[in-house]
């Protein structure tokens, strides 16, 4: 009889959206041990700019992200606020900035975990000042030796029409573009024509009840008054947000792509 052809196992990749405040760190905490169990997950990668009390991280607030199973942390413009992190961004925690950062900026834009190369990069139109995305990740991609055929890029980006751009300006070269930064999960999720994932923005993890995740009656005001005004994180039920990528592990081309939706008190 002819030998059985086994079937590799797609490496599977989730991804959650800005993680926002305790209540973002909680859901994840409640229901990320799961979900690696139930989809026998490789890689956990989660957006971490708005972890410590909605804006920036810290090293204790990494940590606990990382104790609850997540495995790579990106950010984008939030990054710098708690200048604690800053020293931990050289080292050997798994923590990136925008790659297209200035060079001389602390940390660094990409790394691979679990066989897995996960960039970050953050967008130009209406976010301030960085390098050209589209030429840093071009670099990247040419000069990376001996990088594996998975690649995932967390695209921070405000524009809907530059992420949508990025999606196609690497597909082929990449497994997913997964956006983030807006906090709002879009319905665009699909596999484009050369097999690359791709996600406008894959969402939020944070206060259901909430303006992308901050207190309500805080963000009301300050749009009423026009004046600068302390936001703070809200509070009760939180919602979970993520993208669940299986790809091939030899061609590095996306099967399917997902989206998890979740509710946690």
């Amino acid at each position: 009889m002819p030998s059985e052809v086994l079937q590799e196992r797609p490496v599977q990749i989730l991804m959650t959206g800005d993680i926002v405040g305790k209540p973002g760190r909680e859901a994840v905490k409640q229901l990320l041990p799961d979900l690696r169990a139930k989809y026998e997950l490789d890689l956990v990668i989660a957006n971490g700019e708005n972890i410590a009390g909605g804006v920036g991280l810290t090293l204790a607030t990494a940590q606990e992200l990382f104790s609850s199973g997540v495995d790579v942390l990106t950010t984008g413009n939030h990054v710098w606020a708690h200048k604690e992190i800053i020293p931990y961004l050289e080292g050997k925690l798994p923590i990136l900035r925008p790659l297209n950062f200035s060079p001389r900026a602390p940390g660094r834009g990409y790394l691979v975990k679990n066989q897995v190369l996960v960039v970050n990069l953050i967008g130009r139109t209406f976010m301030g000042n960085a390098d050209c995305p589209f030429r840093a990740v071009d670099f990247l991609l040419a000069e990376l030796e001996d990088k594996p055929s998975v690649i995932i890029v967390d695209f921070h980006a405000e524009a809907t029409s530059e992420k949508v751009a990025m999606g196609r300006y690497l597909d082929g070269r990449v497994s997913a573009v997964l956006g983030t930064h807006t906090h709002i999960g879009t319905i665009d999720s699909c596999l484009l024509p050369r097999d690359t994932a791709y996600v406008t923005d894959v969402g939020m993890v944070g206060a259901k009840d909430s303006v992308i995740g901050e207190d309500v009656e805080s963000i009301i005001h300050s749009f009423l008054s026009n004046m600068p005004h302390r936001i703070s994180v809200a509070k009760g039920q939180a919602i979970f947000n993520a993208m669940l990528v299986r790809v091939d592990e030899i061609s590095g081309k996306a099967l399917n792509i997902d989206r998890i939706q979740r509710e946690v008190d």
